[in-house]
């Protein structure tokens, strides 16, 4: 399969960027029904519609749900360019559809993607209620987990700009967890039936994005939800959208999860996912806390007349305002940063620092100064570039 030519040619064109509602997707999901694939599984906290679409009719059936946190969007718009794949008649998508059943919820948490916020209206958090089943939405994955009875479920998610593949010195684009079921984090047939999946997908990945996919930690908790479905005998891959090169609104890592979800469809059409072994899942490197967003390095300071060059790393805040997230760039470290990387890095060249309040930089400030009182940085960057 040329999953090159194919995230080239089907992708919604209506959804960009990083802020995606219901009302967003609710037109293409309308405008793509025919025979009751769309239904609305429920209703959130705030009365906004949950909807799934099924699609397929083949005997593997998988649930995909994303947006359970609000603001991880780039998910989204890989499982909406699925369906318009799944949607086209060709000869691959077909084949699919014969295959695999998939029950899609493509929002789980509306009012979290409407707000831009990771919980939903009663701020909980809902990757940690699978257990409790305290909130409508839960209670709506779960009652649509017990009625379709998947053969697999796939989680999806974005995660932050701070994480790196390992000791590659690249960002974590795309990372991958098979959870764990027990404390133990033992390995059984189910949980390996997930990473015999995951195997195949960093397989078409790295062809593409070599070096920047990463595994996450499997740290057991059986709140979260991917532990609870695995623990009930359920094969559940959690996906992570994470930062590629210059792509703030995640437009190339979107391209690279719909990748990751066809090439795991076509290893579970091959059946060839049992020939796999753990050891290719353990060579994926773990994630690493080693990025941030901006690094200046060889900055000198005055402190009190004391001239001192260091380093500093700047962080995006994402803030929504008027329907659009804004980056709005802060101090996060100053000191050595050695063991850190940064998406964005500049050379100061022992320029000095200055602002428009004490001339010393500070977490959390905004990152807004000169240097040489001839380079204007503002929201840390010196030319006013926007992500």
């Amino acid at each position: 399969m040329d999953y090159h030519a194919i995230v080239k040619q089907f992708k919604v064109e209506s959804l960009y960027g990083r802020y995606l509602t219901v009302a967003d997707i609710e037109p293409k999901l309308k405008e793509w029904e025919s025979g009751n694939q769309l239904k609305v599984e429920g209703y959130s906290v705030e009365g906004r519609r949950i909807y799934s679409f099924t699609i397929g009719h083949g005997k593997t059936k998988i649930l995909i749900w994303s947006q359970m946190h609000g603001n991880e969007s780039t998910t989204t718009k890989a499982v909406m360019d699925l369906l318009l794949f799944l949607k086209s008649g060709v000869v691959e998508a077909s084949s699919f559809l014969n295959h695999f059943t998939l029950l899609v919820i493509p929002i789980l948490n509306p009012d979290g993607a409407k707000a831009y916020t990771r919980e939903n209206a009663n701020r909980i958090d809902l990757n940690r209620d699978a257990q409790d089943l305290s909130q409508p939405e839960s209670q709506i994955l779960r009652r649509t987990f017990e009625r379709f009875q998947p053969h697999y479920c796939y989680n999806m998610h974005d995660q932050r700009t701070i994480f790196g593949a390992g000791e590659s010195g690249k960002p974590a684009t795309v990372s991958f967890l098979a959870p764990a079921y027990n404390a133990e984090r033992d390995y059984n047939a189910t949980r390996l039936k997930a990473v015999s999946v995951i195997i195949a997908m960093n397989i078409a990945l790295q062809e593409i994005i070599p070096n920047q996919v990463g595994r996450f930690d499997d740290a057991f908790n059986l709140n979260c939800v991917g532990d609870t479905f695995q623990a009930l005998g359920v094969p559940t891959i959690l996906f992570e959208a994470g930062h590629f090169q210059e792509d703030y609104q995640r437009e190339h890592t979107r391209q690279f999860i719909f990748v990751a979800l066809l090439s795991g469809l076509q290893a579970i059409y091959e059946n060839v996912i049992v020939n796999n072994k753990i050891e290719d899942y353990l060579r994926i490197p773990q994630n690493k806390v080693v990025f941030y967003d901006i690094v200046y390095k060889n900055v000198k300071i005055n402190y009190d007349g004391n001239i001192k060059r260091t380093n500093f790393a700047i962080q995006f805040k994402e803030t929504l305002f008027e329907n659009e997230v804004l980056f709005v760039a802060y101090f996060a470290e100053i000191g050595s940063l050695e063991a850190y990387h940064g998406h964005y890095e500049y050379d100061a060249e022992d320029a000095i620092y200055s602002d428009n309040d004490d001339n010393i930089p500070k977490v959390n400030k905004k990152a807004d100064f000169n240097l040489n009182n001839s380079i204007n940085v503002v929201n840390g960057f010196p030319n006013h570039k926007k992500v």
